[in-house]
């Protein structure tokens, strides 16, 4: 078992350096002045306690040489990037990897991140609960090009502060030009439900064993926009509607409808896709689809945006198929660009 004061290294990922703290199973490794938290397990010790203190004695030792005085002055370089031919894109995933699978309800989770690139990366990982004024920073370091990072442990009582997630980096390479990637700042919710469902948890290219991933970057590609707070919005807008109405004016009471979002993507709607050919997947997307047309029929004035995403287009023109024949009369259009990107269609109740 490693100990304080050990020199170790990382056995999943590239680095190492000196324990210089240890609390419960987490060990704090020092490599030129940065603390690296990992878990225990996966140190390595190259060199006790002892010997790492013999070295720094000898490295300590004045000597009458210039030139080895001179070397010791300069700053240790990071160690040689191994580029590969795919890692000039950013590819980037968050993980959650439960330590027990087969008892979820008392199992912590091991939180990591991976980068799949050709990039160092300087980021934060911040986490939220719904309705909070503010950001918590749950890690904020910098992880080598092509490995997976350990961030943190987290128990069952830390989720119910982890109802959205956001990550914010900057990609740079270190003694060789490089492509500029513009800065990152990604914010999604996450379901906490889904860490206490087994088949929530699933294979994943860069883990062993089963994980509930989210996808960060894809081939330089964000995941999403900045996510909006539909309700805060809202108030805001009622605010300023307040202050700028004159006071004698009499105002008609007419009651302005919430935007209903239903989200027609397959894993939303279901747990699995396994045995569904894309035709049984459409007709649940549609099906769907209908049951929330049916519902608000008699909403006048309601809007529904359904997000549908880009892709090839099938569910789209499916949805325009729809309301087209089956729900006549509804005002349709695209809906903001801005909020939804190409991937939403918005329709008004008449």
């Amino acid at each position: 078992m490693a100990k304080i004061g050990d020199r170790v290294r990382f056995l999943n990922s590239i680095g190492g350096g000196v324990i210089k703290r240890i609390e419960g199973n987490i060990a704090y490794v020092d490599d030129d002045g940065f603390e690296t938290p990992t878990l225990l397990r996966e140190c390595v010790v190259v060199a006790p306690a002892e010997e790492t203190e013999r070295r720094v004695a000898a490295s300590q030792t004045p000597t009458v040489d210039s030139h080895t005085r001179n070397e010791k002055s300069e700053s240790k370089p990071r160690p040689t990037v191994e580029e590969t031919s795919e890692g000039d894109k950013l590819n980037v995933v968050l993980a959650y990897e439960p330590t027990d699978i087969k008892h979820l309800n008392t199992s912590t989770f091991d939180t990591y991140l991976v980068n799949d690139s050709n990039y160092y990366l300087y980021f934060t990982y911040l986490t939220r609960a719904d309705g909070a004024e503010g950001w918590t920073t749950r890690y904020a370091g910098v992880v080598e090009p092509n490995i997976q990072i350990f961030l943190e442990e987290i128990a069952g009582n830390d989720l119910p502060e982890m109802d959205r997630i956001a990550i914010q980096f900057i990609a740079f390479k270190e003694g060789r030009e490089f492509r500029m990637k513009s800065p990152v700042a990604v914010e999604t919710s996450l379901d906490t439900t889904k860490f206490f469902k087994l088949h929530c948890f699933r294979k994943n290219m860069y883990f062993d064993k089963e994980v509930i991933s989210v996808d960060i970057v894809t081939n330089d590609v964000p995941r999403s926009r900045m996510v909006l707070d539909s309700s805060r919005i809202e108030e805001g807008i009622k605010k300023k509607k307040a202050v700028d109405r004159p006071l004698k004016q009499p105002v008609k009471k007419q009651k302005c409808p919430d935007v209903i979002e239903i989200d027609l993507h397959i894993n939303e709607l279901v747990d699995t896709t396994a045995g569904l050919s894309p035709a049984d997947i459409l007709n649940l997307q549609i099906d769907e689809f209908r049951k929330t047309m049916d519902a608000n029929l008699k909403k006048h004035g309601q809007r529904i945006v359904f997000i549908h995403g880009k892709g090839e287009g099938v569910l789209r023109n499916a949805l325009i198929k729809e309301l087209n024949h089956r729900y006549k009369g509804h005002d349709v259009q695209d809906a903001s660009f801005r909020e939804y990107g190409f991937g939403a269609t918005q329709v008004t109740i008449r």
